[in-house]
């Protein structure tokens, strides 16, 4: 911390410094840029810079298009540039990571070139290059001092890929064992899906500064996603167990906890072994290989002593193995990948995983509304009363509406910036009247700007307040930076502090009561979405299907993880929405990817008896788009209808052993959908009286 925040001084002070000396007009543009660009990890800073510099030629090239199309029309341009910035804003909230970054500065690089010439359209053109040149002295800066003493993106992703190994390890046992107390499974697969969003962020900036790290760029995205599929694979297997315990279903329980406590232990092991090597230890993986493998041999003579003895409880047995099985075979893939990382190449590299990043179209909707009404208001009152420092506070509406749309809590982030901008406007009262004038020197003026940067850096990086920190630096700059030729004007100083408060108190007041990002409409909405996925689930083409589904999932649970109270009623029930919806719609890709294949080796296509089985589909979606009672008992039945003709088709066909096993694992995903939509857990508003609470009640499977 204490080395980011002196970096980020210097980087300031140093842009400054080449501003002063290569003449240009405001080096506190310079400044500014430098403070917002500034990341603790060297790759975040290039990440950055990167997109800044995209950003800021494309808020160049529409601020002069404006500027040419409406020299003469003031209302039209503001009118006009008030859109750019709120389409900018929307787009960047559709975005993740710094491309957000790179539309946000789109939009607010147009608002800094063009209000200030709003009313002199004839220096628009050395305006723009002006602060174009001053905005990459800046961006230069930055990313120097970044290097210098880097802290390595690289690094840090390395020690969180293995940091979240040792999580998971522990968590297994724990979860096949039942040690789990209620809602502990939940918490921490509520952890791993933030660790899985924020993995793509810090492996997109890590490779603008690690070569090894983009020649391994495939396969940590690879890692990810099996780490996903695993992370699924686990909770579809701890449900299973706790149903079964729920329903007391001891028979069960009695065949399948043996080779459960068998997977627990391979997972003992690794967690034993597992330290700060890039790889899982061989000689555990090993074996859970020799687990997975024999696992359908070993279990042949409880399923048949089961089926003698319980046959109502064949399809859970037969359905836990099948999902002991995947676990394996998932977490072996994941293994494999994690020991690729420590080659520069590996045939894994050539492999494409699709992350997919979802956001709610109404959350984009709303986020445009919110600028276009804040820095709307904001421009007609300057345009109707010729307010000396209106063009200052439309500056401010939108610096705090761009940097405030990714924040979870905009309006109390956009109070703090006015707070901070309001002791920004006394400390800059102070260093114009009494501080300026009494220095002379480059290295004086460092000395005295020193402590106030190196207090408001601090305060940026303490959980809570990075709104004073960010507000004070910023406007601190703008308001009462250093210029080559000093104007000692301290009544414009009170005035445009003055415009920056009332202006950012303002946006506060609409972002909190336009479209709030609170309103618990918009949190259903985006719950709906995330129960929509399903459909994504059921009619999608399979190549890529999964890491396709899982990652828009974990995109849409993770920004509900942002708007939400972590306590709540409602985040509990969105997280139970997303684990049910993940666990039937990895049961329904599954039983699709079987269906395609079995379709493909039956001479005419697809039997008959397979149709009932393909009408699961639609019954899923139109349940999964309106929880109703009647499309639960519909889909249900359509489950039961599946069951029932696999069931026939299996002991009456000739199928061959490969034929056999497909059968089988299409019967267990059935079993697992059924299962799933008959959680208690499930958040229905209801529950219908003709269905069990649980999934007791199933079609008997035979060998």
């Amino acid at each position: 911390m204490w080395l980011h925040l002196f970096k980020t001084v210097a980087a300031a002070l140093f842009a400054m410094g080449i501003s002063m000396r290569l003449e240009l007009s405001q080096p506190r543009i310079a400044m500014t840029t430098a403070f917002v660009l500034m990341q603790p990890m060297s790759g975040m800073v290039l990440a950055k810079s990167f997109y800044r510099v995209i950003g800021t030629f494309a808020g160049l090239a529409a601020a002069l298009l404006l500027g040419s199309l409406f020299s003469q029309q003031p209302a039209l341009y503001m009118g006009a540039i008030t859109l750019w910035i709120s389409l900018c804003i929307a787009a960047a909230v559709r975005n993740r990571h710094f491309r957000w970054y790179g539309f946000v500065l789109a939009g607010y690089t147009a608002t800094l070139i063009g209000i200030p010439v709003v009313m002199s359209p004839q220096t628009l053109y050395m305006s723009a290059l002006t602060r174009t040149a001053e905005v990459s002295v800046g961006i230069f800066c930055s990313a120097a001092i970044s290097l210098m003493l880097p802290l390595s993106s690289s690094r840090a992703l390395m020690r969180a890929i293995e940091a979240r190994h040792r999580r998971f390890v522990g968590l297994v046992p724990d979860a096949l064992t039942g040690q789990l107390e209620g809602g502990e499974f939940e918490r921490d697969f509520g952890a791993f899906v933030d660790g899985i969003v924020g993995f793509e962020a810090t492996r997109a900036f890590a490779s603008f500064e690690d070569p090894h790290i983009r020649a391994r760029s495939r396969r940590l995205a690879r890692l990810n996603g099996e780490f996903m599929n695993a992370c699924t694979r686990l909770h579809a297997l701890h449900q299973l167990l706790r149903r079964l315990h729920d329903t007391q279903a001891t028979p069960v329980l009695s065949a399948l906890m043996p080779e459960a406590k068998a997977l627990a232990a391979c997972f003992d092991a690794l967690r034993d072994e597992t330290g700060d090597r890039p790889a899982p230890p061989p000689r555990s993986t090993t074996a859970l290989s020799r687990f997975r493998t024999g696992l359908q041999e070993r279990t042949r003579e409880a399923s048949a002593s089961l089926a003698a003895t319980a046959p109502d409880g064949l399809p859970d047995f037969d359905t836990g193995i099948e999902l002991l099985a995947r676990f394996a075979s998932h977490y072996l893939g994941y293994a494999r990948t994690r020991r690729s990382l420590a080659r520069d190449s590996h045939g894994l590299e050539r492999s494409v995983t699709r992350y997919t990043v979802k956001t709610n179209r109404y959350f984009v909707i709303f986020t445009f509304l919110r600028s276009v009404v804040a820095i709307g208001a904001i421009s007609t009152f300057w345009i109707a009363t010729g307010w000396p420092s209106g063009g200052m506070a439309v500056i401010s509406a939108a610096v705090a509406s761009a940097l405030g749309s990714s924040s979870p809590k905009a309006p109390k982030f956009v109070a703090q910036m006015a707070a901070g901008a309001a002791v920004a406007t006394v400390a800059g009262y102070g260093f114009l009247c009494f501080v300026y004038p009494a220095i002379e020197g480059f290295a004086l003026l460092c000395a005295a700007l020193t402590p106030a940067f190196a207090l408001a850096v601090f305060v940026s990086t303490r959980p809570g307040m990075s709104g004073y920190g960010v507000g004070f630096l910023v406007f601190f700059c703008l308001l009462a930076g250093p210029d080559n030729a000093m104007s000692y004007a301290p009544d414009l100083l009170i005035n445009n502090g003055i415009a920056v408060v009332v202006s950012m108190l303002a946006t506060a007041a609409v972002f909190s009561v336009v479209f709030p990002t609170t309103m618990p409409w918009l949190s259903r909405r985006i719950t709906h979405d995330l129960r929509r996925q399903a459909a994504l689930a059921c009619n999608r083409p399979l190549d890529g299907l999964h890491a396709r589904f899982q990652s828009s999932l974990h995109e849409l649970m993770s920004h509900l993880r942002n708007l939400l109270p972590p306590n709540s009623g409602q985040y509990r029930d969105a997280l139970r929405w997303m684990l049910v919806t993940l666990e039937v719609g990895h049961a329904v890709i599954d039983l699709r990817e079987d269906l395609a294949r079995l379709s493909r080796t039956t001479p005419g296509g697809m039997p008959r008896w397979l149709e009932p089985v393909d009408a699961v589909r639609p019954a899923l979606v139109a349940l999964f788009e309106a929880p109703s009672e009647a499309r639960l008992s519909h889909a249900l039945h359509r489950a039961n209808l599946a069951q029932c003709a696999l069931e026939s088709a299996r002991s009456t066909c000739s199928a061959s052993a490969g034929e056999w096993r497909r059968m089988q694992r299409m019967l267990s995903c059935l079993h697992i959908i059924r299962s799933a939509l008959l959680d208690r857990d499930v958040p229905f508003d209801w529950r219908p009286a003709n269905i069990p609470a649980a999934g007791r009640e199933h079609s008997r499977t035979g060998r």
